[in-house]
């Protein structure tokens, strides 16, 4: 496929790297970018949350270790706030520019995290999304799954207050991308053990994949 041909078909597409915490897709969503960029794709990569003055704020309560005796619920409503913003300051203007835009997270983290592990329900988060964003579902979301002893050991020592959660959760973390990933058109599953070049491959292989797949449907 020709950098024209790449160009024209992710043209204001959203691609959405998931998983969690030690997957290694903040690495992943970084390299997937530069390699867009680099086949002269214009591109916007973003994180969720954050990457506006009111969704970094809204990060910072969410992840310190000050505030354990934050609820689930709390979380859901924080994490909806954040991605509403992230919508309307940043992802929306680049896809109106006919951007490819990458995120680092999106609504498959809230139904994974605080719907099933945190047990305030998959359907409920997709409901409360509904109602509050202007779109749900990416293009394509990449979830990279590892094993929670892979992830364990990509962790930072000093881990934020989500990365803390016992293993237990975590686990159950896991088990909601996996349900998810069955659930929803437009997932895919990819390895994320192994080095970083090895897992890249895997995510730029599932993304041609998905153009040549759209050219089918055509």
């Amino acid at each position: 496929m020709s950098n024209e041909d790449l160009k024209n078909k992710l043209s204001g597409k959203l691609i959405v790297l998931d998983g969690p915490d030690g997957c290694g897709k903040t690495t992943q969503a970084n390299l997937l970018t530069q390699w867009l960029q680099s086949q002269g794709v214009p591109t916007s990569n973003f994180r969720d949350p954050g990457d506006t003055t009111i969704g970094e704020r809204i990060r910072e309560i969410l992840l310190s270790p000050e505030h354990l005796a934050m609820s689930t619920r709390t979380e859901v409503l924080l994490y909806m706030a954040a991605r509403a913003q992230l919508w309307q300051e940043r992802i929306a203007p680049a896809l109106q520019e006919r951007e490819c835009v990458v995120l680092d997270r999106w609504i498959s983290s809230t139904c994974a995290y605080q719907g099933h592990a945190g047990e305030f329900g998959m359907s409920n988060v997709i409901k409360l999304a509904t109602d509050s964003l202007a779109r749900l579902w990416a293009d394509l979301t990449i979830i990279l799954d590892a094993d929670l002893k892979t992830c364990a050991a990509r962790l930072p020592g000093n881990r934020d207050r989500m990365e803390a959660k016992p293993p237990q959760y975590h686990k159950k973390v896991r088990e909601g991308f996996l349900r998810l990933a069955k659930e929803q058109e437009g997932f895919l599953v990819v390895d994320g053990s192994g080095d970083i070049d090895t897992v890249h491959e895997r995510v730029v292989k599932e993304v041609a994949a998905f153009l040549e797949d759209a050219d089918s449907a055509d």
